[in-house]
């Protein structure tokens, strides 16, 4: 397994998952330098037995423990900020688009370029499982795109608010109805990633998974066209 997987966290197949795993271990170095230093100066004040009645203010450990905290402050927020910026720019003029519509409880797909049409995507009950495949996560239709390929996800609800979530890609969108939410995804290797919704939508709302397949050009082309 590997070590994402034993973090409970899926691998990354995209560009941006990965810039947010390493955004995730720079802001984990932070935290565990600082929760190291608290602990250690927490514990050396308990140990010893010095104390002070006469000292009553300190202005060059106040202006040390004003700076310092300002500092590390930057330190994770210029790397949020160039994330941010990363995952609101779009660069969708060469890509395909993936339409997403939300319905209590399952997801409908629209390919605008293909003569598929639309279609809609329910789970799999689980007794029609077959051996291997994942209980509450399989469909009966999954959303096919072309990796190696930029892909714009257009998201949409049909009723109430849901939320189109793909893990592995680094996209959540809020599937919102009377409105279009978009987000570039580029899929760097073939394979079958899984998500849910991560909004509550109703009593259903556990049983609305999502299913994206990423298939080479050329098969891609052969499926939709």
């Amino acid at each position: 397994m590997s070590f994402w997987g034993q973090m409970n966290l899926m691998d990354s197949a995209s560009p941006l998952q990965s810039e947010m795993f390493l955004f995730h271990d720079h802001a984990m170095i932070l935290l565990l330098g600082i929760f190291t230093f608290c602990a250690s100066l927490g514990l050396k004040l308990m140990l010893n037995k010095l104390t002070s009645r006469t000292v009553l203010e300190a202005q060059r450990l106040e202006t040390v423990w004003t700076i310092v905290p300002a500092i590390l402050l930057i330190w994770l927020a210029l790397p949020s900020l160039r994330l941010l910026y990363l995952l609101d720019e779009q660069s969708s003029d060469n890509g395909m688009i993936l339409k997403a519509t939300g319905h209590q409880w399952y997801w409908s797909y629209e390919v605008p370029l293909s003569n598929n049409g639309s279609f809609d995507s329910y789970m799999i009950p689980e007794s029609d499982l077959n051996e291997g495949e994942y209980r509450l996560l399989e469909v009966d239709n999954r959303a096919v795109v072309p990796f190696g390929m930029e892909t714009t996800v257009i998201v949409t609800s049909a009723d109430v608010l849901h939320a189109w979530t793909l893990p592995s890609m680094g996209i959540k969108m809020d599937a919102v109805p009377g409105r279009l939410n978009s987000m570039s995804m580029f899929v760097e290797k073939p394979g079958v990633y899984y998500g849910q919704c991560s909004e509550i939508c109703g009593a259903n709302h556990s049983f609305m998974p999502i299913v994206v397949e990423a298939l080479n050009l050329g098969d891609f082309c052969n499926l939709q066209f």
